[in-house]
């Protein structure tokens, strides 16, 4: 029964430092990169899809990506759902293709989207003391309905301990990386 609870606690650490992963790829850096638009929905024929499902994304060269719409009246919407989008890009369309160029970012923005960055890393930080503050209460609920004894709830607590400091360790990592990216000029 512990070795469920601490399995269970990790996995869900793990999950919580890879959904950080995955919320930092949408923060710009200096380099142009798909992960920027992934998350992008087009109305398409009135259902909200994600962009890389109707177009094919391409990254041009360290400044720009180009987007091909599979359909030719897709363009527009397309168009609109970057314009609409929290990025903050222009887009500019020749024919069937749109650029986007992405400018140099500037020393505040930097400093901003480095704040941002660090927002969302406490955030995961405070998802793990959720999960161990979790685990904890499930081995308290075992040694109370007396499954366990005094001595495995505290040996768990402290391996539950010891799995909420190397998710934080983590996450610190995570978050130190991105900000080296996004400060690397």
């Amino acid at each position: 029964m512990l070795n469920e609870i601490k399995k269970d606690a990790q996995t869900r650490m793990a999950k919580s430092v890879e959904a950080l992963r995955h919320d930092l790829t949408k923060v710009r850096t200096g380099r142009a990169s798909t992960a920027l638009v992934d998350h992008l929905k087009v109305n398409y024929y009135g259902s909200d899809m994600p962009l890389t499902q109707v177009a094919s994304v391409a990254v041009n060269d360290a400044r720009s990506l180009t987007i091909t719409p599979w359909e030719k009246q897709m363009v527009a919407a397309v168009e609109k759902a970057i314009i609409n989008s929290d990025l903050g890009l222009t887009p500019n369309t020749a024919g069937t293709v749109i650029r986007i160029n992405l400018p140099a970012l500037t020393e505040e923005r930097r400093k901003e989207l480095s704040k941002h960055v660090h927002g969302e890393g406490e955030n995961a930080k405070i998802a793990i003391r959720n999960i161990r503050r979790d685990a904890n209460s499930q081995v308290k609920e075992l040694l109370k309905e007396k499954e366990i004894t005094e001595d495995d709830a505290s040996r768990s607590e402290a391996e539950i301990q010891k799995l909420t400091d190397e998710g934080i360790k983590n996450v610190d990592d995570v978050v130190k990386a991105k900000e080296q990216e996004l400060m690397a000029v």
